[in-house]
């Protein structure tokens, strides 16, 4: 039996009637960190004109992916800016001229299933695409192995509440996202790709399969509407029947969400590194929730403000990647990032105040990774005991702080964990 729990999925207000685009910030802010690693070596001084898809920083060490200028300009300056973690971090400033200058002419390449696996791998690294779904793992990693690769799994699942990228990503470009995973499997000698969706979505199902049946090694699979599907672990249990110790090629399995696929296509297609993706702005106190393509580095304020602004800037609770796996913000001076997916503005109701542990064990019942998230909160004065009750593991979905009666965030004890461990090694 699948383990994962029904929850709202507040997607009404963010299913919008399109996707717009914001592509005008006078400056944006591009964040020198890649899935949690500021290592970075930043090749642009103060002064440097560059072009809209220029190399402006690269990460150290293992996984060298580069990162992007997303608009054309002068870079000014070096400064911090609000990450989607509430973390500050470093950000290679660019004054927009909105000229759109691109190093090099763009010719778009009529069929992108004619590229050797090698030529694939140095595409997707030199274009710098990483997940989207909000874990940010060097994509061409996956693919980068000698291990023999049997499925690939498009993960549809978009299981946080709130956020709509992805479904609106398919309802816009489905016919280049198929493209991109027939290109993707043939190059790389995968025998099947699957599609997976929730279970009731009428609507994905129907523009999938009109355009899927040309594709006959592209199947559909919907899945139970359980929270948290999309995990990958989850996903791959419930559609293969099997587990995996560290990653899903151990298996011969590798699994890319929608948004993921779409930058693979643009980079196979146009040669376009990550420079921009869709994300959604939504949530009670947003007056038009709309899902927005925008340039990496945009502040958020700005993007809030060009959909017309909040109904009222005032006690409102905003919330970077969505209400389960995101991260409460202080304000709006964030900027946008490749796995920022979401931000979602609430009314900042009178929050409940929490109460001593009743030991009643949901917390654990409702773990997908199988902790025990209390006894982990409970451990973090102990870092020889917590390396025994495996933080590491968690994957942050924040079901116990969810399913919790005494309203603790538990979510954040486990987090704590995880960094105290990692300090031990």
């Amino acid at each position: 039996m699948t383990r994962g729990v029904k929850i709202p999925k507040c997607k009404k207000d963010s299913i919008t009637e399109k996707i717009i685009k914001y592509s005008k910030p006078k400056f944006v802010y591009i964040p020198l960190i890649c899935q949690n690693d500021i290592n970075i070596t930043v090749l642009v001084k103060s002064g440097d004109y560059v072009c809209k898809g220029d190399v402006i920083a690269r990460k150290r060490g293992n996984f060298r992916i580069p990162i992007h200028a997303s608009v054309s300009g002068k870079v000014t300056s070096i400064i911090e800016k609000p990450y989607l973690n509430g973390s500050l971090v470093k950000c290679v400033v660019i004054e927009n001229d909105f000229k759109e200058k691109i190093s090099s002419k763009i010719v778009p390449r009529k069929h992108i299933n004619d590229y050797t696996k090698e030529e694939f791998i140095d595409k997707i690294r030199d274009a710098g695409i990483v997940g989207l779904g909000g874990g940010g793992f060097p994509t061409f990693a996956k693919y980068d192995t000698d291990s023999k690769i049997n499925t690939l799994i498009v993960n549809a699942i978009e299981c946080e509440p709130y956020i709509a990228a992805d479904y609106m990503l398919l309802q816009e470009k489905c016919e280049e996202i198929l493209e991109a995973i027939d290109a993707i499997i043939e190059i790389n000698d995968i025998p099947e790709a699957i599609i997976a969706i929730n279970r009731g979505n009428t609507k994905t199902r129907e523009i999938i399969n009109t355009f899927v049946g040309t594709y006959l090694k592209i199947k559909l699979v919907e899945v139970p509407n359980l929270y948290p599907m999309g995990w990958e672990r989850t996903l791959i249990k419930e559609i293969k029947g099997i587990t995996y110790n560290h990653i899903p090629a151990e298996q011969g399995i590798i699994v890319n969400n929608v948004s993921t696929i779409y930058a693979v296509y643009e980079a196979l297609k146009y040669d376009k590194p990550l420079i921009e993706r869709v994300i959604t702005i939504t949530g009670e106190m947003i007056k038009e929730p709309q899902n927005i393509l925008v340039r990496t580095g945009t502040p958020v304020k700005e993007i809030i403000e060009s959909i017309g602004g909040y109904k009222r800037f005032k006690d409102i609770y905003l919330i970077a990647g969505g209400p389960m796996m995101g991260a409460a913000m202080d304000s709006d001076e964030l900027v946008s990032s490749p796995n920022l997916t979401g931000i979602v503005v609430n009314r900042n109701n009178v929050k409940q105040e929490a109460i001593e542990c009743l030991r009643c064990g949901k917390c654990v019942n409702v773990c997908p990774a199988k902790l025990s998230p209390v006894l982990i909160m409970n451990g973090l004065e102990s870092p020889e005991k917590l390396k025994t009750l495996r933080p590491e593991k968690c994957v942050e979905c924040g079901l116990c702080s969810y399913i919790c009666p005494s309203k603790i965030k538990v979510r954040d004890f486990v987090i704590e964990a995880k960094n105290v461990n990692r300090k031990e090694r």
